[in-house]
């Protein structure tokens, strides 16, 4: 299977050296597509699809969120089979393979991990299946990675949690928050510090473009007003409100995975797998 991959950061890099079969890295950064063919003992072919005669079975877009819609419109014709992203968004990514690759297969993919993480849980969407992205899928499960299938509009709200609303909350308190002195630490404090320090030895254009793509933020600003505004009864009411809705959503969480895909498998048709 060929493999063109464009984007040669983190993320097309973990897709090169999770997929089997004969890997093209293109990127606007030349040197950078040179050491990811390399990792993998692959090739590059130029960006412009202009200056590139050869066609590929596969076309995966590791781009930006941001740039996807214009990444599939420019390079979806360089694909014999199939077009993939990993860009993280996947509504839009899906149009617009179906706007520019409608008679190939399409799929969408959103590794919920750093590449060094890896491997973890992976929610993808399939616009149409078939046996190239049903090979990418069998190689991305193979790596260990736990395959969620789900919908675009399924996927795209809970980014809205997961990531920006999640991004927020741990940023605005290393904003509103000091710095203490060694011995003063509490669990809570310790944990969040830690999530600070994630947070920011990200990407930060990375995490900008996802605050940009997904709501979150402003609901975050919105719950911190109300704290700030409770008097010391509102807060007891509203620390009680909010610890029984996330027991009770984690008690069912763990009711669902616990019995419901274990039943399933049972049958040999593991649940929202692969």
């Amino acid at each position: 299977m060929d493999v063109l991959i464009v984007g040669a950061g983190t993320m097309g890099r973990w897709v090169g050296d999770t997929v089997d079969g004969s890997i093209t890295f293109a990127d606007v950064d030349e040197a950078a597509a040179r050491d990811a063919a390399e990792a993998v003992g692959g090739r590059t072919a130029p960006l412009d699809p202009a200056a590139d005669d050869a066609s590929y079975d596969v076309v995966c877009l590791a781009v930006p969120m941001t740039a996807i819609e214009d990444a599939v419109a420019r390079h979806a014709p360089r694909a014999e089979s199939a077009v993939v992203d990993v860009a993280g968004v996947m509504e839009p990514a899906l149009a617009a393979m179906e706007r520019h690759a409608p008679e190939r297969e399409r799929l969408s993919l959103h590794p919920l991990f750093a590449p060094d993480r890896a491997p973890g849980a992976v929610p993808f969407v399939r616009g149409a299946a078939g046996p190239r992205t049903d090979a990418v899928l069998a190689d991305l499960e193979a790596a260990g990675n736990d395959l969620v299938e789900t919908t675009a509009d399924e996927h795209d709200g809970a980014m809205e949690s997961v990531q920006a609303a999640a991004h927020a909350s741990v940023l605005a308190f290393a904003i509103a928050a000091d710095r203490v002195p060694s011995g003063f630490e509490t669990p809570v404090y310790g944990d969040l510090r830690r999530l600070v320090e994630r947070v920011t030895g990200g990407t930060p254009r990375v995490y900008a473009d996802i605050q940009s793509e997904f709501d979150g933020a402003e609901a975050v600003a919105e719950a911190a007003a109300r704290i700030a505004a409770a008097d010391a009864d509102e807060f007891e009411s509203l620390l009680e409100e909010v610890g029984a809705e996330w027991t009770d959503g984690e008690r069912a969480i763990e009711e669902s995975t616990d019995s419901t895909p274990r039943a399933s498998e049972e049958a040999g048709e593991p649940r929202e797998r692969r």
